[in-house]
C-alpha cells in the first residue's frame, strides 16, 4: 500500500521520502522549531490493521520510540522524538545522517581504503560499547544500518530490533538480517554484546573485501555456513590487508562467543594497533586521537562522548624530535596534551622538567585566556603527537564537556601544588 505523505505532521514539515518499510515510511523532514532536518519515521495505521501486518515490526517501532532522548553518543543517531497513537499510528524523529550508509562502500571498485575501514570499526566499538552499558543489544547490524555523516564518521541506526534489558523482552522467532546473524542468533540463544560483534565482523570483512564471508544458495545454506564454516582470509581476496586485519576479524568471527574478544574495548584497542601499523605517518586517525586522550588520566572524569567531543575539538600534528612546540614569552592561550612521545619544559636554557605521553602543558595560559605570556619553552625530546585546544574550539563542546576538563585541569594544579609544597619543605628542613 502507498502511503501519501502529508504536508506537516506535528511541527515536522515533509520534505521528501527516504525510504519506505514495512510498517510505514521514513520522510526526510524540517524540525519547524529547531531549523533542523530530521529523519521521521511514520507508523501508517492503515497498514498496522491489515490482516496481514506482521506485528513483530509494531513492536519494534515501539521499541525504538522508547528510546527517544535516552541515547547521547557521538556515533549513535540521536533519537529525538516519539509519539505514538492509539489508532495504531505514529511517529519517531531521528538525527538526520546526509551521507548514505555502509553499503555503498561494500562492492568492489568502491570499497573504503584499508585505514578508513578500520577507523569505521573503530568508530562502531565506541557506539556499540555505549549502547550495551546501557542495557541495549542491537541485533541487526548491517552496512543499512550504519551511516556516514562525513569522512569516516559514522552513525549506527535503527534500533527497533534491539534487546533492551531495561524492557521486556516479547518477541517470538528470529530477530535481524539473516547474512548479519551470529550462530548463537541464528540458534535462539539469548544475546549479549558478542553477537553484535559477530555481525560487525562480517560488515567489516565485506568493507575490506567487496564479500560476504558466509554464503549460501538458500537461507538454511547460508545458516550452516555461519554456523560451520570459516571464511576465507581477506589478506586473500585483496592486496593491503595485513595479517594483524586477518587475525582481528577471525576473532571476531569465532563461532564461540568465549573465542571472541571479551569487550568492545579490547576489539578497539585491537582495530587501533591495526591502524597505527598500517597508516600513514604524518596524518592523525581520530582512532589514536581517542586512545591518547582516553588513556589520560587528567581526563578519567570525562565519558566517552566528552572524549569524542575533544578529538574533534584538538589540532592535532606530528612533530620531530627537538621542534620547539611553544617558546617563553611569547603569547598564546593553547592548551597542549601529549598523545605519544615526551618532551622536555625548559626556562632560560634550564631544563625544568620532563612531560611523557599523556602529560599536559599550557593550562596556565589557558585557563587565563592568554593574558600570561609562555612561561617555559617547551621541546619535543622524541617525535611526537600534539593535540592543541585554542579557548574558541573548546567553547563549541558541551557545557558539561567544558566544566569537566575545567575540573579536571584544577584538581591536577592542586596535585602539583602540593607536592611542590612537599618538596620545597624539604629543602627548607
Amino acid at each position: 500500500m502507498y502511503i501519501r505523505p502529508m504536508r506537516q505532521l506535528g511541527k515536522f514539515a515533509i520534505r521528501r521520502m527516504l525510504g519506505k518499510g514495512a510498517s510505514g515510511i521514513v520522510y526526510l523532514a524540517l524540525d519547524t522549531f529547531s531549523g533542523d532536518d530530521v529523519a521521521l519515521k511514520v507508523l501508517d495505521p492503515a497498514v498496522v490493521a491489515a490482516e496481514d501486518f506482521d506485528k513483530t515490526h509494531t513492536k519494534q517501532f515501539l521499541n525504538e520510540a522508547s528510546l527517544a532522548g535516552r541515547i547521547s553518543h557521538p556515533h549513535i543517531a540521536s533519537i529525538l522524538e516519539a509519539a505514538v497513537e492509539e489508532e495504531g499510528g505514529g511517529y519517531i524523529a531521528i538525527e538526520y545522517v546526509p551521507g548514505g550508509d555502509l553499503a555503498q562502500f561494500t562492492a568492489s571498485g568502491g570499497l573504503l581504503d584499508v585505514d578508513d575501514a578500520l577507523e569505521v570499526a573503530f568508530k562502531c566499538c565506541g557506539a556499540l560499547d555505549y549502547a550495551f552499558r546501557q542495557g541495549i543489544v542491537h541485533r541487526d547490524i548491517k552496512p543499512a544500518n550504519i551511516m556516514v555523516s562525513t569522512g569516516t564518521n559514522i552513525k549506527v541506526v535503527d534500533f527497533g530490533a534491539a534487546w533492551l534489558q531495561i524492557g521486556e523482552q516479547t518477541e517470538s522467532g528470529i530477530i535481524g538480517s539473516p547474512l548479519y546473524m551470529s550462530p548463537e542468533q541464528i540458534d535462539g540463544q539469548p544475546l549479549t554484546f558478542a553477537s553484535d560483534m559477530f555481525s560487525l565482523g562480517i560488515v567489516l570483512y565485506e568493507l575490506f573485501t567487496g564479500r560476504r564471508p558466509f554464503a549460501g544458495e538458500s537461507v538454511l545454506e547460508l545458516f550452516e555456513a555461519i554456523r560451520s564454516k570459516d571464511p576465507a582470509l581477506a589478506s586473500a581476496l585483496r592486496p593491503g590487508i595485513s595479517s594483524d586485519v586477518d587475525r582481528i576479524l577471525a576473532r571476531m568471527l569465532s563461532k564461540s562467543i568465549a573465542d571472541r574478544y571479551p569487550n568492545w574495548a579490547e576489539l578497539a584497542l585491537d582495530l587501533a594497533d591495526a591502524g597505527r601499523l598500517h597508516g600513514h605517518q604524518q596524518a592523525v586517525p581520530d582512532h589514536e586521537k581517542y586512545v591518547a586522550l582516553r588513556k589520560n588520566a587528567v581526563l578519567r572524569r570525562l565519558d566517552d562522548a566528552e572524549i569524542w567531543e575533544l578529538v574533534h575539538a584538538g589540532r592535532w600534528s606530528r612533530a620531530a624530535a627537538d621542534s620547539v612546540l611553544v617558546r617563553e614569552d611569547e603569547p598564546g592561550s593553547s592548551l597542549f596534551f601529549l598523545g605519544s612521545g615526551s618532551a622536555k619544559v625548559l626556562k632560560q636554557g634550564r631544563l625544568l622538567n620532563v612531560l611523557q605521553t599523556g602529560e599536559y602543558f599550557g593550562e596556565m595560559a589557558y585557563i587565563k585566556g592568554g593574558a600570561l605570556p609562555r612561561q617555559a619553552t617547551a621541546v619535543a625530546a622524541t617525535d611526537v603527537v600534539l593535540a592543541e585546544f585554542e579557548p574558541a574550539a573548546l567553547q563549541k563542546v558541551s557545557r558539561n564537556c567544558q566544566l569537566r576538563l575545567v575540573t579536571a585541569l584544577l584538581h591536577s594544579l592542586v596535585d602539583r601544588l602540593a607536592l611542590s609544597n612537599e618538596r620545597l619543605a624539604r629543602v627548607l628542613t
